[in-house]
């Protein structure tokens, strides 16, 4: 009996671990893009915005809010180790945290805006593929993914807005 509690045990500490490495992956992303665009609100209202546009403090929280979905979602579906389309899901996820690494250095350190529209294309593009492929190992996965996606799609709107009237 103390043979199968270990297991289980050893099994739990490893799941909480992987869950704090996904979490420090995306969070890790959030800190580059910071890094990368520490004067971004400063940047951003010096733009000419369309008028609806969102104000500069509300990108914090969400993205805050989104990147621990994200990295909830990478580690809910690396949780089922026996799913067959396990491996191309999780390649997906890191291919989407890839291009959301990308954008922000575009957009706000070189002001590439034409660029970055480009990049958070393929960012749209690799989240909904992901969310495809999530679908099929976790559901609660591919949910999580959702508002990120609706985020993101939004964020190019408002990208493409932005180059046309700042190009």
């Amino acid at each position: 009996m103390s043979d199968v509690s270990n297991r289980v045990t050893a099994h739990g500490g490893r799941a909480w671990a992987a869950l704090i490495g996904f979490l420090l992956a995306v969070y890790a992303v959030a800190a580059v893009g910071a890094l990368a665009s520490a004067d971004a609100a400063t940047v951003y209202t010096s733009l000419d915005l369309p008028p609806w546009a969102p104000p500069a403090w509300l990108f914090g929280p969400v993205w805050t809010v989104l990147y621990a979905t994200i990295g909830a979602a990478g580690w809910l579906v690396w949780r089922r180790q026996a799913a067959p389309r396990r491996k191309p899901a999780i390649t997906w996820w890191v291919v989407q945290l890839a291009l959301n690494l990308g954008w922000t250095p575009l957009f706000f350190g070189l002001g590439a805006y034409g660029a970055a529209l480009i990049e958070i294309l393929l960012l749209v593009a690799a989240t909904s593929l992901t969310i495809s492929y999530f679908s099929r190992v976790s559901r609660a996965a591919a949910l999580l993914l959702v508002p990120y996606l609706g985020w993101v799609c939004f964020a190019t709107a408002l990208n493409a807005a932005i180059w046309v009237a700042n190009g």
